[in-house]
């Protein structure tokens, strides 16, 4: 199935998409298959757009599958989504920015029903409201709590929502099975028969195309930049080596061209890129220019250092701020930034299996960070933002609503309630001026009045804390008629772990031998019954 509307397409394009081949196939095959998917049925598509090599390419594909129609056949909307997760490495930002408005200029140009769209997660779900605010520790391997809340759901929203108004959806990714093995053998184990369509994992009326699949990464720049992959003869064999002459380079469908992208690219490890992530089976971004400027599920960032190494020196305060988060993260340093109680309010203990049975140890799991070091890490990101001002770079590390969802946080934190109301005040401190801080969100006390509770506490052999609690639970329900389970809510505060960790594990250790020592004498009774028992049987009674 060759072009059916050749003079859209630019002729420098014309020979290049019917005589190169792409693994073994010729590039107007991979675009008369793409044709095909989109006139087979009404169902739109959602483009998963990140802005790396993969998606850009899949992009490209898409945009010239389209161009090569009719315009009467270009009968359903593509939507192309990008996600933010409001700590994406800043000149991808950028570069993810340009790359939409361009899209849709050209769309609009050439008439195509394309339409460009950015997601973010919601505001209590951001990295920061989650790690300042909640108190979340850095992100891990074995806790990678980030992805769900950041990239997920975001994306799942969008799609359900096109999901509600079209009924069923396709999202077009750029996955390739050798950038992935593992996500290809998903795809392929959700893969319908007789189709080239899969399942979406975990949204129903979701469908999954991946165009590129078996596409290598030099067929990936080869529709990217085209004239520079060139074979050369090296001590290893023949090797494809791409040439920066940005003058040679062809354009986008959409316009504009793509050594801004290879640069993002240049050095780094693997040339790895973080992917559209639209489930949990998607690989992490660790390492990847195309993720998370704070990501600390690797233990270096190696792109980001390349990226300070090869130019980008305005960037080594983000690193200096994502390495002191990483820092926290090492096994033995976790006691000096994270509280001992989580934020239920108990201390959880490590447990052992002993003859099919659990038991109780010494150690525990740590909770969350403690707000010392949320309120000393937050004034140090404030700082940042305040000095990249300074040489002309306009970044939002944290946005003002995530400002106001952390202090909203700390002012009712289930372990250590800020009654000082410390962040204006950090705020004011770097910025040397307010923002309009809400009254509703300020509690009724002060740093009067949490002074002379520290003080009177330990006098009565109480944790001021839990002191704290008590009265905010009674300011809560102040002034209501009926105060139901006030008393279960009061109980549930006191009998919470307020004391120090040393504190709780010795009075662990007393229950349990305690526990102890009550097993042994009712084993003793049960014994001594046995034996009485035994006696009546022999007396006959």
């Amino acid at each position: 199935m060759m072009l059916l509307n050749k003079h859209d397409i630019d002729e420098d394009y014309v020979d290049f998409i019917e005589n190169e081949e792409f693994s073994g196939r010729f590039l107007s095959e991979y675009i008369a298959d793409t044709q095909r998917v989109y006139l087979s049925d009404k169902r739109p598509w959602v483009i998963g757009y990140s802005g790396g090599k993969d998606s850009s390419a899949v992009m490209a594909l898409v945009y010239l599958a389209l161009l090569g129609l009719k315009p009467e056949d270009r009968h359903k909307p593509v939507f192309v989504v990008a996600s933010d997760t409001l700590v994406e490495t800043p000149i991808v930002v950028n570069h993810v920015n340009n790359s939409l408005e361009a899209i849709e200029r050209g769309a609009k140009r050439d008439k195509l029903p394309i339409t460009s769209h950015k997601v973010v997660p919601k505001t209590n779900e951001t990295f920061w409201a989650n790690l300042l605010g909640k108190g979340y520790p850095a992100p891990t391997r074995s806790f990678r709590w980030c992805t769900e809340r950041m990239k997920i759901d975001p994306v799942s929203s969008f799609i359900t929502d096109k999901v509600s108004q079209y009924d069923e959806v396709i999202v077009v990714l750029g996955s390739r099975s050798q950038e992935s093995a593992s996500r290809a053998q998903v795809i392929a184990k959700h893969k319908i028969d007789g189709t080239v369509l899969a399942k979406h994992t975990t949204l129903s009326n979701a469908f999954i195309y991946t165009p590129i699949d078996m596409w290598h990464v030099d067929d990936v720049w080869k529709i990217l930049r085209l004239c520079h992959l060139k074979s050369e003869e090296t001590p290893s064999g023949i090797r494809n080596k791409w040439f920066d002459k940005y003058e040679l380079e062809w354009e986008n469908p959409w316009g504009g061209k793509n050594l801004i992208l290879w640069n993002l690219y240049k050095d780094s490890s693997g040339q790895g890129e973080c992917p559209m992530v639209i489930d949990e089976t998607t690989p992490s971004c660790g390492n990847s220019r195309f993720g998370c400027w704070t990501c600390t599920v690797v233990t270096k960032d190696r792109a980001m250092e390349s990226l300070v190494q090869n130019g980008e020196e305005w960037m080594k305060p983000l690193l200096d701020l994502r390495n002191k988060l990483a820092e926290t993260t090492i096994i033995e340093d976790k006691g000096k930034y994270r509280s001992h109680i989580r934020r239920d309010g108990r201390m959880a203990f490590k447990t052992l299996t002993i003859d099919g049975k659990k038991e109780m140890t010494e150690g525990y799991t740590y909770g969350p960070y403690l707000l010392s070091f949320r309120q000393q890490f937050l004034k140090e990101l404030l700082e940042t933002q305040k000095q990249l001002s300074e040489v002309s770079k306009e970044i939002e590390l944290i946005t003002v609503p995530e400002l106001h969802a952390v202090r909203h946080e700390w002012l009712n934190d289930p372990n250590e309630p800020d009654w000082e109301d410390t962040l204006p005040k950090i705020f004011n401190e770097v910025f040397g001026f307010d923002l309009d801080w809400s009254v509703d969100d300020t509690n009724q006390f002060s740093h009067e009045e949490a002074v002379l509770l520290n003080e009177i506490s330990p006098k009565y052999a109480v944790a001021p804390q839990m002191i704290k609690k008590l009265i905010d639970l009674e300011t809560s329900l102040s002034g209501l008629s009926r105060r139901t389970g006030i008393f279960n809510k009061i109980g549930r505060l006191v009998q919470q772990d307020w004391e120090s960790a040393e504190e709780i594990i010795e009075k662990n250790l007393e229950s349990r031998q305690n526990q102890m020592r009550q097993s042994k004498e009712v084993i003793s009774i049960a014994e001594e019954l046995e034996q009485l028992n035994k006696l009546l049987e022999k007396e006959g009674l």
